[in-house]
């Protein structure tokens, strides 16, 4: 059976990267795996979150996975902080991993520098995702290019732990998508799409209202050359623009760039940004019904209790073939 594991973590409000890079292919796999979708709430925690907005958060995240489609019968959807599990087989990896492997990742390089106080699970947190992964058995794990080193780690953690105790973790493949896998900002290709640049009209958040959509697809940068082409290397921030329409119209970039041929970037903003909306709205609509109801708490419930059957079975069978008592 092929399973996968993913989650977006509660740290911001969720914009169209996103959607694009991972929503969009959760609801996709749906069909061909057994999905596991978390809210990786116990990684938020790396850095300060204020408890009232992380509750919030999470939540929020939680309400538009099921908006986005994810099929809460299908798929379990869960909060990683309530499956202990999580955090036990997270110290078991961390008995596995080196030092000199956590200090390379390039995610707490970039987190702590210039820092004077930096948490210790910021440091030690790849051993935590790893076991996020390894608990269900995952087959594959649907990444970017940001989070191709942890999932490298994890088979490093998986191939280590089986050979030093016998088989217990399968290994998982990853999943590259190529197109839409990392949308960068409006007013700047060369940086990912984020929350946190000041400048708002740089994102579009999942739950902006259609006319902010349009009037920050309107403020985009281009360039001069007035072509809509896809060529990242000498044409960034159209490219760009072109993966999003791609992602949100379901054509394929040669077909995106055909329907533009001798087309000025006038109308190409104005029609990403109909198509933007026109997938956004519903999810908008089925969020706000759901989101404060007592139907998301029972799948949320529902998940975790799912996950937990799995998830404990794993971790009772590493700590066996470690050498743990159980009874």
């Amino acid at each position: 059976m092929k399973r996968i594991l993913s989650g977006i973590k509660p740290s911001g409000e969720l914009n169209i990267g996103g959607y694009s890079g991972a929503l969009s292919q959760f609801v996709r796999n749906q069909e061909e795996f057994d999905c596991f979708y978390f809210i990786p709430d116990l990684h938020a925690i790396t850095v300060y979150q204020d408890p009232k907005e992380l509750r919030q958060r999470s939540r929020e995240l939680a309400a538009l996975y099921v908006a986005a489609g994810i099929d809460p019968k299908r798929s379990a959807i869960f909060l990683q902080s309530q499956v202990s599990a999580h955090a036990e087989l997270g110290w078991l990896m961390e008995t596995q991993a080196h030092f000199g492997e956590l200090s390379r990742m390039t995610q707490f390089k970039d987190k702590s520098d210039g820092k004077d106080v930096v948490s210790s699970a910021l440091f030690t947190y790849p051993a935590l995702m790893a076991a996020d992964i390894l608990l269900y058995q995952a087959t594959h794990v649907p990444v970017g290019d940001d989070q191709k080193q942890h999932v490298e780690l994890t088979r490093d953690l998986a191939n280590r732990f089986n050979n030093r105790y016998g088989e217990t973790f399968i290994v998982p493949e990853p999943i590259i998508q190529e197109t839409g896998a990392r949308i960068m900002g409006l007013d700047d290709p060369s940086s990912k799409m984020s929350k946190s640049n000041p400048n708002i009209s740089s994102y579009i958040l999942m739950l902006d209202e259609p006319a902010v959509i349009r009037k920050k697809f309107s403020r985009a940068v281009t360039d001069s050359d007035m072509s809509v082409r896809y060529d990242w290397e000498n044409k960034p921030a159209v490219s760009n623009l072109i993966e999003i329409y791609s992602v949100f119209s379901g054509m394929d970039i040669p077909d995106v760039e055909k329907h533009f041929e001798g087309q000025g970037y006038g109308n190409f903003k104005k029609e990403i940004a109909e198509v933007v909306i026109n997938i956004l709205e519903p999810i908008q609509q089925k969020f706000h019904d759901i989101v404060n109801s007592s139907e998301l708490d029972a799948i949320l419930r529902d998940g975790a209790e799912r996950a937990a059957a799995v998830a404990n079975d794993t971790l009772t069978k590493a700590k066996q073939n470690m050498g743990f008592l159980v009874l």
